[in-house]
């Protein structure tokens, strides 16, 4: 964990927990993994949380819940943008629900900071948001109160108490979001994402590795048909199909065909952030992807973040880089990775410049001439 991260959208890590498992695609080269089956093998946090394999260190599912750092946040003095769990899930399905009590109640503890001012923002990710959704869908105040109490009461513990005993709605500086590195892994997640309580909202696409469309969150005009539909049949109004019922006009689910209670999801997504993959074995990411987002959240008014290129940055920000190892080309739907120093004009096999591994410093994050540094307000 670190008070001052190198994460271009936090200003902290906080890892009460750590171990995790490979749930997806996106954690092939997952920075935490290495970490714990590398450098900190052998520290207490990480000792025995994954095993060695012809491919590099990989997670067990063993998940540790680490006791003598839960009260950090509490410790901290100024507010801070917190990243709860980097090295791990929270949501994990080897994590108790009492540890997710118990993060949730040091959270709460930290609502305010000193001189009654804000406390810090909080910002959860997860790959297991169905577990996420299902866990806000009971009353877990008493939960989170007697945590709160037990590590942050200090001379007010009534007050810790009561002010998440009486709190309406979710709390005012946790933001939840979900992981997301293609469209499958959108489709699956973000419904449930929007299923959740949350005062904020967000997606992270990283390690991005292929087209993601967003559109239909981002837009807080769309439904949900929540009654019997499965969760990713959200529809945008134009979808919607109506048969008249006696008096009533009835909507239908155009994915289903069924009759259904209808919810506005609004408001949509908060955020998103995006980046491509960096660290050994890295996989390059399109400039259009890129592109694909920012337009998309511009055109919705959501603060979009481009957090990085990776270790590939694309021919117009590599230019004629002679320290590039390999360039890539995307042809019919798949990475073409050629150990050529830098492409001949010969090479080009379509409109869309060529990637070029250059490493994650020279790569940067701007995109289009743009750093892109938007936060939910």
């Amino acid at each position: 964990m670190a008070d001052k991260s190198k994460i271009e959208w936090t200003d902290a890590t906080w890892n009460p927990l750590t171990g995790c498992s490979v749930t997806s695609a996106g954690c092939r080269e997952c920075y935490a993994m290495k970490l714990a089956g590398g450098r900190l093998k052998n520290h207490p946090s990480r000792a025995g949380l994954t095993v060695d394999t012809k491919n590099g260190p990989v997670w067990t599912g063993e998940v540790r819940l680490n006791s003598e750092w839960l009260d950090q946040p509490i410790r901290w003095g100024r507010q801070r943008l917190v990243f709860v769990g980097a090295h791990s899930d929270l949501f994990h399905e080897n994590v108790p629900d009492e540890w997710i009590d118990t993060i949730f109640g040091v959270m709460w503890a930290c609502l305010y900071g000193r001189n009654e001012q804000d406390g810090h923002i909080f910002q959860v990710l997860t790959k297991r948001a169905e577990r996420m959704r299902d866990y806000f869908r009971t009353d877990r105040r008493e939960a989170w109160a007697r945590a709160a109490v037990n590590y942050g009461g200090g001379t007010d513990p009534d007050g810790i108490w009561d002010q998440v005993m009486n709190a309406d709605g979710p709390h005012p500086r946790i933001w939840l979001g979900v992981s997301v590195e293609d469209q499958a892994a959108a489709d699956a997640r973000v419904p449930m994402l929007m299923d959740t309580p949350a005062a904020v909202r967000w997606v992270s696409c990283e390690p991005q590795l292929g087209e993601i469309d967003l559109s239909r969150w981002l837009n807080p005009t769309g439904v949900q048909c929540k009654d019997v539909c499965p969760d990713t049949c959200y529809v945008m109004p134009d979808e919607v199909e109506t048969v008249k019922d006696g008096e009533e006009v009835v909507p239908l689910c155009p994915h289903c065909g069924e009759r259904a209670g209808w919810t506005a999801y609004d408001p949509g997504i908060d955020w998103v952030v995006q980046g491509f993959e960096s660290g050994a074995g890295a996989r390059p990411g399109l400039p259009v992807w890129a592109r694909m987002l920012r337009d998309q959240c511009a055109a919705a008014g959501v603060p979009y973040l481009f957090k990085q290129w990776g270790e590939w940055a694309p021919g117009e920000v590599a230019g004629p880089n002679e320290r590039a190892i390999d360039a890539a080309y995307w042809f019919n739907g798949k990475w073409d990775i050629r150990r050529v120093g830098k492409a001949r004009e010969d090479d080009h096999i379509d409109d869309e410049p060529d990637m070029f591994m250059i490493g994650k410093k020279a790569a940067g994050r701007t995109l289009d001439g743009e750093i892109h540094d938007g936060y939910p307000t």
